[in-house]
């Protein structure tokens, strides 16, 4: 299987770094996709020393999944994601879509809670002294 999370799914959960070596225990691939500048999805996974086989890079989640799709032959790709929006991107690429509630109760990951996560400075797009 490959799995990817959506940046946003990733971050509800309490531990992401668990979840993400938890998830490699019986997936194939995993990674991190998001419409976030690149720097933001970098600066996350390192901060929670997140190893990933893939991510969006200056790509959008959809042309990102399908670049992953295409280079990643496994049995299932499935998309773990936190809106409407997500799930369409997915059913019109052809990945599984489950929602990071689902996700995290099937494979007993902790949720943050909403008050937990602390703001991020490096996510405020209207700075200007960032890329």
């Amino acid at each position: 299987m490959t799995l990817a999370f959506e940046l946003s799914a990733l971050k509800r959960l309490g531990d992401p770094n668990a979840a993400f070596s938890d998830a490699r225990t019986w997936t194939k691939y995993i990674g991190v996709v998001s419409e976030k500048p690149t720097y933001v999805v970098t600066n996350f996974t390192r901060k929670e020393r997140i190893r990933q086989d893939f991510f969006s890079g200056p790509r959008g989640v959809k042309e990102s999944l399908e670049n992953v799709m295409r280079q990643f032959d496994t049995d299932r790709h499935v998309f773990v994601g936190t809106s409407d929006e997500d799930r369409a991107v997915a059913e019109e690429i052809g990945w599984e879509y489950l929602p990071v509630e689902d996700a995290a109760e099937a494979a007993e990951w902790v949720l943050a809670g909403d008050d937990d996560a602390p703001a991020d400075p490096f996510e405020d797009e209207g700075r200007d002294d960032w890329p």
